[in-house]
């Protein structure tokens, strides 16, 4: 029988399945998550899925345009009555009729992504780009001769005391309605800049707030603020999957889409400013606000997500030398990026370098590497992680190819993070049992009432944060060695540890408890992906302080929606970042979304921004010739030349040993005094574990 190759985003579950399959019973051969209330009866339409269209290189697909099969009868009722969305299909109707890309939006899943970037701005003056001015225009006179525009220009200067401001020629058209009343009463909207003032919006009568919005635009995730321009308040926090996965789960796999399918950086275009404006609605909506009351978005992201927001090719950064169209802020009317805002600006904010965007120059202001005398290390982890060490003399910036294997993909039961997914874990050394917590549960694994606790979710996975835990508790306990090879000695020790073709694997959670229907395994391939990811990052980290003459560092600092539930403990473990007093290890969140915020609100702190980044030391990982060497050595737990003195004062490290194999030493948070001896080149480094190393 004919078969297809099927692949399903943002999960990145991927098969095999007979022609014909309906997309539903697919998800459900898959384990992909699609919800179906009536359970495929194609009455409920919760099913809808987003087929994808073209080729993808890193899947191997050309998905073409009848990949599922025509319109069944109930789906063409679906779209004529009852409101499916444009290009989406019914997984209960659409047949698999050959190979395919498809797309399982937010609200059809069961268990939908929680977006986990709050705010945390530091201190703040608040300085905004806009003023509010009520006036009274007297009504014009037959015979004069004036405008509505030289009213409120003369209005403005001569009831505030101010210069004559310009009026923007949005604005002309909503000027003579606004003052169409008894007593020509308005409010408007005046942008301060460098070349005057500017009138952006008017209103009739009295009006006394303003909103803002400042975005992070991530590759994975999108997180908005709605901020009172005047009082600094945030109002409204929220926040999305990035749309754009559907194209690709990391930026060279959307870059990659772009080169392949003509007119394909559109498509990346619509579908993140769809996103935007979307956000923007709820943003408001949350707020009780109206849209024509907002008059900025400030709108940070990545090199790539930058240039497809501002409707660029970004194709130049998929390739060496890595050229920006621009690395400079950008400024505009909120509708030309197809926001439906039609009082506000849009203020993008600068890049430092091909692959260090306007989310990094807004985390530097949010955490201000820059302005202190100690050295302070700024790691944003995602699926591209940007580096930034700095102190008031220089500062240097770099990213790392890290990819998405900390996010939940390539891991064999890896998942974002949603109720089930499993956050925390830890691994008695004598028993080698495990125990954990999942998302939507307070309670551990151990301890009564947690069967009850997941009844209604189960445990479905694992997500980033657990994914760090795991594998450190795995190296701490034993089950593997510093190498990251799961020793296969300790099956004879425990059902835990089971063979696995040529390798071994660890099994978190038994199904047979009550889990997702499988065992919850850490693969060898599993940790494999986690030592190239982490590897690159520390890479990069070292790359950093070679360059600034090697200085002792204890402030390290831990951005992003991942790197926000990463326990630093753990991350020392595995050498996601230096040795260094674990109170130097903090997380700080979204720093990126505070940035943007602080931009939003200050124009101070946004010229300090834009001051900031072009004093940044950039550097190529990609032409770094000890980048490799760097790379092999931070293959190994936690690392294969540098020593872990304090470390080593809080857990028992395994004893290194040549050659992996034979049970090590125990551990735990300890009230010893072991020392970690400086270790020795990592050995039995399969090839494959270097692949990727240059960006």
């Amino acid at each position: 029988m004919t078969s297809h190759h099927v692949v399903f985003t943002p999960s990145g579950h991927a098969g095999v399945v007979d022609d014909g399959t309906s997309v539903l019973d697919a998800a459900r051969q898959l384990g992909v998550d699609l919800d179906s209330v009536c359970g495929g009866r194609g009455i409920c339409g919760h099913c809808q899925v987003t087929p994808s269209i073209g080729s993808f290189a890193k899947w191997a697909i050309t998905a073409e345009a009848g990949a599922l099969g025509p319109l069944a009868e109930f789906e063409l009722d679906y779209h004529a009555n009852r409101a499916l969305e444009p290009g989406n299909r019914l997984g209960c109707a659409a047949k698999v009729c050959g190979d395919a890309v498809v797309d399982v939006p937010a609200a059809s899943q069961v268990h939908r992504q929680v977006v986990r970037k709050a705010l945390n701005v530091s201190a703040l003056v608040v300085d905004p780009s806009f003023s509010l001015y009520y006036i009274e225009v007297p009504k014009a006179v037959l015979g004069e001769a004036v405008s509505a525009a030289g009213l409120v220009a003369d209005a403005v200067a001569e009831q505030h005391g101010r210069g004559r401001p310009r009026i923007d020629h949005l604005v002309l058209a909503r000027l003579q309605p606004a003052l169409d009343n008894e007593d020509g009463a308005a409010t408007v909207a005046v942008q301060h800049g460098d070349h005057g003032d500017v009138v952006t919006a008017i209103w009739p009568g009295y009006v006394d707030a303003a909103y803002g919005v400042a975005v992070d635009v991530g590759s994975t995730t999108i997180a908005g603020h709605l901020c009172n321009l005047f009082t600094g308040e945030a109002l409204a926090s929220a926040g999305r999957m990035n749309p754009q996965i559907r194209f690709g789960e990391d930026l060279m796999s959307r870059v990659s889409y772009v080169m392949m399918n003509p007119g394909g950086e559109k498509r990346l275009t619509a579908a993140v400013r769809t996103a935007l404006d979307e956000l923007v609605g709820e943003l408001v909506e949350a707020a009780g606000v109206t849209r024509e009351r907002v008059l900025e978005i400030v709108i940070v992201g990545n090199p790539i997500m930058h240039h497809l927001v501002l409707g660029i090719d970004p194709t130049p950064l998929g390739a060496a030398p890595f050229v920006l169209a621009t690395d400079e802020s950008v400024s505009g009317p909120a509708k030309d990026l197809d926001l439906e805002l039609v009082n506000a600006k849009f203020y993008v904010g600068p890049c430092i370098a091909g692959h260090v965007g306007a989310d990094t120059a807004a985390v530097m202001l949010a955490e201000g590497p820059h302005r202190g005398a100690d050295w302070q290390l700024v790691v944003d982890v995602g699926t591209n992680a940007e580096i930034v060490l700095g102190n008031r003399k220089r500062q240097f910036a770099a990213s790392s190819p890290t990819g998405p294997a900390f996010e939940g993909a390539q891991i064999s039961c890896g998942q974002r993070a949603t109720a089930g997914a499993i956050e925390k874990v830890r691994i008695d050394p004598s028993t080698l049992e495990a125990r954990l917590k999942v998302i939507g549960s307070d309670v551990w694994s151990d301890e009564p009432g947690f069967a009850g606790s997941i009844e209604s979710t189960g445990v479905t996975g694992i997500c980033g944060s657990g994914i760090i835990d795991v594998i450190g508790e795995m190296y701490l306990a034993g089950v593997m060695d510093q190498d990251g090879v799961i020793k296969g000695d300790n099956a004879a020790l425990s059902p835990r540890v089971v063979a696995d073709g040529r390798t071994f694997s660890y099994v978190m959670y038994d199904s047979a408890a009550g889990g997702a229907g499988r065992p919850l395994m850490v693969t060898q391939n599993d940790v494999r992906a986690i030592q190239l990811a982490k590897a690159a990052l520390r890479a990069g980290i070292d790359l950093l302080v070679e360059h600034a003459g090697n200085p002792p560092l204890g402030d390290i600092r831990l951005a992003g929606a991942f790197g926000a539930h990463i326990d630093p403990l753990h991350a020392m473990l595995l050498g996601l970042v230096p040795d260094c007093e674990l109170a130097g290890v903090r997380s700080v969140g979204n720093a990126a979304g505070a940035g943007a915020v602080m931009a939003l609100l200050s124009r101070s702190s946004r010229t300090e921004m834009e001051t900031a980044v072009r004093r940044v030391e950039k550097i190529e990982t990609a032409t770094e010739p000890r980048f490799q060497e760097l790379f092999v050595n931070a293959m190994a737990m936690p690392h294969a030349t540098v020593p872990t003195p304090h470390l080593a004062e809080l857990v028992t490290l395994p004893a290194r040993t040549p050659n992996a194999g034979g049970r090590q030493g125990g551990r735990r948070r300890k009230g010893g005094n072991a020392n970690e001896p400086s270790g020795s080149p990592v050995s039995n480094i399969d090839d494959e574990m270097i692949e990727g190393a240059s960006v």
